[in-house]
């Protein structure tokens, strides 16, 4: 599905979604996926005309395997370059485990999904860097899901991607329920969420639930008031 000309959300994910950004000579992915996703992202791929080859960067905004779960199949199919920050990068390749949620009924629940499978890193992201997209890229660190959680801020687009700083599922918030098991630190979540809310832009995308297509910041702007 077309959010804003040239952004694709994939669905159907395991638990979550992807998105494709689209341009000219190039796919950027947002995200992987759970283990086995890779089909149903190339199949995506293909309804735009395009090859595996061309998606040449994933940026993955945080280790959890519902985001990173596909990242081996998709890098061995594409040879796409992977973007991950500093601090979530050590997971994703596999040289530290990730941390266990607190709650056990759901970490047993999620420990019978494939787990995701070592993978590398081209490039490990910090806080304001730029990401070679369309009108440039930001990277905002938005820690507290995970240490190295990260949002992509397209300013020229007025488009945010939020990974899992914010869902929404039953409407728009931080990630609570049973996203919020989660978190590695529940108080630098709400303080992520107010800084993606002093950002502006008209659509943001999330990792679970429905995209917002207009006056996305306003309705961040709105939770964070009512969270402070």
């Amino acid at each position: 599905m077309e959010i804003v000309p040239g952004v694709h959300t994939i669905e159907r994910l395991g638990v979550g979604r992807a998105y494709l950004y689209a341009e000219a000579d190039r796919l950027t992915l947002i995200d992987t996926g759970l283990a086995g996703s890779a089909e149903r992202i190339f199949a995506a791929v293909e309804r735009l005309g395009r090859r595996p080859e061309d998606v040449r960067q994933i940026v993955v905004t945080h280790h959890h395997r519902d985001h990173a779960g596909s990242l081996v199949d998709v890098i061995e199919r594409s040879g796409a370059q992977v973007l991950v920050h500093a601090l979530d990068a050590p997971v994703v390749r596999g040289e530290r485990p990730a941390p266990a949620p607190r709650a056990l009924r759901f970490w047993l629940r999620v420990r019978r999904a494939q787990p995701s499978p070592p993978a590398r890193v081209d490039r490990e992201l910090q806080d304001g860097d730029e990401i070679d997209l369309e009108g440039g890229a930001t990277v905002v660190h938005v820690p507290g899901h995970t240490a190295g959680s990260i949002a992509v801020f397209v300013p020229s687009r007025r488009l945010l991607f939020a990974g899992d700083a914010a869902t929404n599922v039953a409407g728009l918030r931080p990630p609570a329920g049973p996203f919020g098991i989660f978190n590695e630190d529940r108080a630098r979540v709400k303080q992520s969420f107010a800084k993606l809310a002093e950002l502006d832009f008209d659509v943001a995308c999330f990792g679970h639930g429905a995209p917002l297509d207009r006056d996305a910041s306003r309705a961040f702007r709105r939770v964070a008031e009512r969270l402070a």
